[in-house]
C-alpha cells in the first residue's frame, strides 16, 4: 500500500494513471468518471451546501463542486496532492490528515449536507471502514448523505471473480468494498444502498 510519501510521488501523474485505466475499462478505475458524475449530480442538489471530502486527492470532484459555491472541507494525507488541490480551490479548508486515525478536531464542530469519499477508503481494513463511518455519521445534517465512490462489488464472489481476472495487477494491500458484507455490519446504524457503475466500481450511499 502506498504511504503518504508514495502518494506525494504519484500526485503529478495520478490523474493520467486513472484516465488510462478508465479509458480501457480496466480494474481498478473502470467507470471512474461515471462514479464521480453520479456523486456530483447528487451532491449538487442542495445549493451552496457544506461538504466534507475524505481523501480528495488532486481535487478532481471537489473542485467542480467548489466552482458552484459549495463549501469544501477536505482531508488528505498527501502534502503534494493537497498542494495541487489547493491551487484549484484557494478558499477551501484542506487539512493534512490520515483518516485511519479518526477525525481531526477541526471537523468535530461542523455538520455537513454531504460527506463524500472517492477511491480512498479502500486503503482501510473492513473494521477501520466501519469505524470511519460511525465517526462521520453524526456529522450529517438532517437528510444528509454519505457517498462513497470506489472499487466495490455487490458480493464477495464477484470480487473474487474480478481478482482472478486481474491477478497480475491485483493489489493485495487494498481492501475493496463488498456491499453485502458492509450492509450487514451497518444494520441498525444506517441504510446502505449500492449503485453499480462498472464491473469493479460503483457508489455506496449511506443515510442515518
Amino acid at each position: 500500500m502506498l504511504n503518504e510519501k508514495g502518494f506525494d510521488l504519484w500526485a503529478d501523474h495520478y490523474d493520467k494513471t486513472v484516465q488510462i485505466s478508465e479509458d480501457n475499462n480496466q480494474y481498478p478505475f473502470a467507470g471512474y468518471k461515471q462514479i464521480l458524475a453520479y456523486i456530483y449530480n447528487e451532491v449538487m442538489q442542495p445549493h451552496q451546501s457544506t461538504i466534507l471530502d475524505i481523501g480528495f486527492g488532486t481535487g478532481v470532484l471537489a473542485a467542480k463542486l467548489y466552482e458552484h459555491n459549495h463549501e469544501i472541507i477536505g482531508l488528505d494525507f498527501s502534502k503534494q496532492m493537497i498542494s495541487i488541490a489547493q491551487s484549484k480551490m484557494p478558499d477551501a479548508q484542506l487539512i493534512e490528515w490520515d483518516i485511519s486515525k479518526g477525525l481531526p478536531g477541526e471537523v468535530h464542530s461542523k455538520v455537513f449536507d454531504s460527506i463524500i469519499s472517492t477511491y480512498a477508503l479502500h486503503h482501510l481494513r473492513e473494521e477501520e471502514k466501519v469505524s470511519v463511518i460511525n465517526d462521520i455519521l453524526p456529522l450529517l445534517k438532517e437528510n444528509g448523505k454519505i457517498f462513497i465512490g470506489d472499487v466495490a462489488f455487490p458480493t464477495r464472489r464477484q470480487l473474487e471473480a474480478c481478482r482472478l481476472e486481474n491477478i497480475d495487477v491485483w493489489d493485495e494491500d487494498e481492501f475493496y468494498f463488498v456491499v453485502e458484507e458492509l450492509s450487514d455490519r451497518l444494520k441498525g446504524i444506517c441504510t446502505c444502498k449500492f449503485h453499480p457503475v462498472s464491473h469493479c466500481g460503483g457508489v455506496i450511499v449511506l443515510e442515518k
